[in-house]
């Protein structure tokens, strides 16, 4: 099987790896671990678990390059080597959790775990431009030897892919290792891994360039050479008579830097300032730093004429981040512009490792606590005497544990706290989103706001034009955007609302012609229980209060109640019957764009029924009010609130009753009321909900709440109502 396994080429590099990774971890290694693993390989290869992967790459010799590359490139390790070798037999079940625990140990198992955790990422297919990918990576992995391991094979896959025929694979898989694998590698110090990676991905997405700037740089290699060291030679001379201590650097940049830089001048590679860059680096104390600079600065510029406009002084006022340095281009032997960067040890430690760690200074945004973290990780990579990967055992990725990470349908990948809900993710996209958010859906599944979101969901919010941020969502909301905009909303509704409702009840008071006196309504306002004038006329806004019970309470003051054996006329007359709730979510009404089943109330301030010319306005609350058009209250609403109105028509569903309220006068007759409840009772489909008559000096007016199916219904009654004998007038009340 391992005969048909393996190609003639793929077999004689195969031996050659293994020789080779065998004589790097002979020190590392336990008894038979080799034997071991190549039998267990051997098995999965001919039972089919082995198997290369879609693009014809042969997994045996890929780990053994990613292998090698960790002990050639980092460091090498037992641990790390058997879990990358046995990962993919993990991967399609061939090892079973329990027996890896059982035959190879807790820490290589937890090894391929973060692996396997790692690996279910790219099903989500999020967008790898997100800078919170590399963060979710982090999260995910659990481990640091995860994302090392991640780092380095992907290295190894780079390398292995030159010229592979399928050219999209090699794009996507370049563009990744570019935007995603080398920032890893360069916050962990692994800088020969970055700048490969790097100059592989431009390789393989932007031959022609790539190919023109090695050219360029292998034909003038020596000569750039010769002329880092004439450049150097007087400077040496210079500043050895100035007896300062220092080391000179010449290095010259990556072809990807030099890309960079050829795209961001817009210039040729023979203009380019700094295809290679002098570092001089004084070894001096802290109280002479500053002035030990300036005397090498001015010993560069004694001899080659500086271009002021290319002058950084970051010694006077360092960087934000803590970067120190003095950067001056000047003009060089054969009229070539040469950077020269002047530090101290101290600095050049910093910029190295410290506050302004070099990924900053190059652009690559940081974290706060990830940039100590990944500082102390390096130091370890680079100054562990006794094997790094062994130190790195017990560090646990925890870095981002206060923090979740979700995706949009589209794959896009939001960053909230532990313990966000579904309606933070709402107001963290954008406030009116989460303003109008009524749930969503998580991974498929429908979810409430209050849901907590973990590190991987799929959401996508829900929305409504009749919600309104309420209170209550306080309770389960954790970001800072999401409780500062409820309350601002709620507090200006309120407002609004209270605003609407003192209007409300100084209408229905001057409609009544009753004098309105601050002194009795706070009398009442404190009978009905509420605590501040806002909440009562709140309760009136949201028609949880109806003003006719206060006014009933405001006027009945003043006024001695009537036993009821004195009542000899319609005087203080009161029926009140169970009202139909005024809320409903039947398909009566059609509300905005042809939508139906819509929650909605018919507002008592106007009663609105069946026929009539109707509106919504969208309350305080988010309740739709039907009012209709001609309501007291219609004129102040349009010119108010125009943002909240909506359009509403009645759908011609029938077989709903509507209560609506009926003024009447007439003269005062004990048989008055008997003959109005008789009419009403014998017309077909009407219904009494409540009678209010008060009697003065042989006239009464009162209230009727009648209920009806629609305006048809209502006009005929009304025609009926004003027969009866004594009845002056009947009108409907607004």
């Amino acid at each position: 099987m391992e005969e048909k396994y393996f190609t003639p080429e793929e077999k004689k590099e195969m031996l050659a790896l293994s020789r080779q990774l065998l004589a790097h971890t002979r020190e590392i290694q336990e008894r038979d671990d080799f034997k071991r693993i190549r039998h267990i390989i051997s098995d999965g290869i001919k039972q089919n678990h082995y198997r290369r992967d879609r693009y014809g790459i042969n997994p045996t010799i890929h780990n053994l390059n990613t292998a090698m590359l960790l002990c050639d490139k980092i460091s090498p390790d037992r641990n790390m080597i058997i879990a990358i070798l046995l990962f993919n037999l993990c991967k399609t079940e061939f090892i079973p959790t329990e027996e890896l625990v059982k035959e190879w140990g807790d820490d290589i198992a937890k090894l391929i775990r973060g692996l396997l955790k790692v690996s279910t990422l790219y099903s989500k297919q999020a967008a790898v431009e997100s800078d919170n990918f590399r963060k979710l990576l982090l999260t995910f992995a659990e481990d640091i030897r995860v994302i090392i391991i991640m780092i380095v094979d992907r290295l190894a896959l780079m390398r292995t892919i030159n010229h592979h025929p399928n050219e999209k694979m090699v794009h996507d898989v370049a563009y990744e290792s570019n935007y995603l694998y080398a920032p890893l590698a360069h916050r962990l110090g692994l800088y020969a891994i970055k700048s490969e990676l790097e100059d592989l991905s431009l390789k393989y997405t932007n031959r022609k360039t790539y190919t023109d700037i090695a050219h360029k740089l292998n034909e003038t290699k020596v000569k750039r050479d010769q002329y880092i060291a004439e450049f150097i030679k007087p400077i040496r001379e210079k500043l050895d008579a100035t007896g300062l201590k220092y080391e000179i650097k010449g290095r010259t940049k990556s072809i990807y830097s030099i890309w960079n830089k050829l795209k961001k001048q817009k210039n040729d590679i023979d203009h380019i300032y700094d295809l290679f860059a002098i570092r001089i680096i004084i070894d001096t104390t802290t109280e002479k730093e500053k002035s030990d600079c300036w005397l090498a600065y001015s010993v560069i510029t004694d001899m080659y004429q500086p271009n002021p406009s290319r002058m950084k002084d970051w010694l006077s006022i360092p960087k934000s981040n803590g970067y120190e340095s003095l950067h001056i281009t000047v003009y060089g032997p054969g009229d070539r512009w040469v950077e020269v960067q002047i530090r101290t040890k101290r600095m050049d430690l910093i910029a190295e490792k410290g506050l302004a760690a070099h990924w900053k200074y190059k652009g690559i945004k940081s974290e706060g606590d990830l940039d100590t973290w990944m500082n102390n990780v390096r130091d370890i990579l680079e100054a562990a005497e006794t094997g790094p990967m062994e130190l790195m055992k017990n560090m646990k990725m925890d870095i981002y544990d206060k923090e979740v990470f979700v995706f949009t349908p589209k794959g896009d990948l939001y960053k909230l706290p532990l313990g966000a809900s579904l309606l933070d993710f709402a107001f963290h996209i954008h406030s009116k989103l989460g303003m109008t958010c009524t749930g969503g859906k998580v991974n498929g599944k429908n979810q409430k706001l209050n849901y907590k979101l973990k590190s991987g969901d799929t959401v996508e919010i829900l929305t409504s034009t009749a919600q309104a941020p309420k209170l209550d969502w306080l309770a389960f909301v954790v970001t800072s955007k999401a409780r500062n905009k409820i309350r601002q909303t709620v507090h200006e509704m309120n407002n609004r609302s209270a605003t609407l409702g003192k209007e409300l009840l100084e209408r229905r008071f001057k409609n009544r012609k009753i004098e309105l006196n601050e002194s009795s309504l706070m009398k009442v306002i404190k009978k009905l229980g509420y605590k501040t004038v806002t909440d009562f006329y709140d309760a009136i806004a949201d028609e949880s209060l109806d003003i006719n019970n206060v006014i009933t309470e405001y006027e009945g003051l003043d006024k001695k109640i009537p036993d009821a054996a004195e009542i000899r006329s319609a005087e203080e007359f009161q029926l009140m019957t169970a009202a139909d709730d005024d809320s409903t979510s039947s398909d009566v009404l059609v509300i905005g764009d042809d939508i139906k089943g819509i929650n909605y109330r018919l507002s008592k301030c106007c009663n609105p029924i069946y026929g009539d010319d109707v509106f919504g306005f969208i309350s305080a609350e988010g309740v739709i009010k039907i009012h209709r058009h001609d309501c007291p209250n219609a004129t102040n609403i349009r010119e108010k609130y125009p943002y909240r109105l909506i359009t509403t028509r009645w759908s011609g569903k029938l077989g709903q009753q509507f209560g609506a309220t009926l003024r009447i006068v007439g003269n005062d007759d004990l048989g008055i009321v008997t003959s109005i409840t008789s009419i009403i009772n014998k017309e077909r489909d009407t219904s009494l909900r409540s009678i209010s008559i008060d009697s003065n000096d042989g006239i009464f007016q009162g209230f009727l709440v009648v209920g009806v199916n629609d305006t048809v219904a209502l006009n005929n009654l009304i025609k009926k109502l004003k027969t009866v004998k004594g009845v002056k007038d009947v009108q409907r009340s607004k």
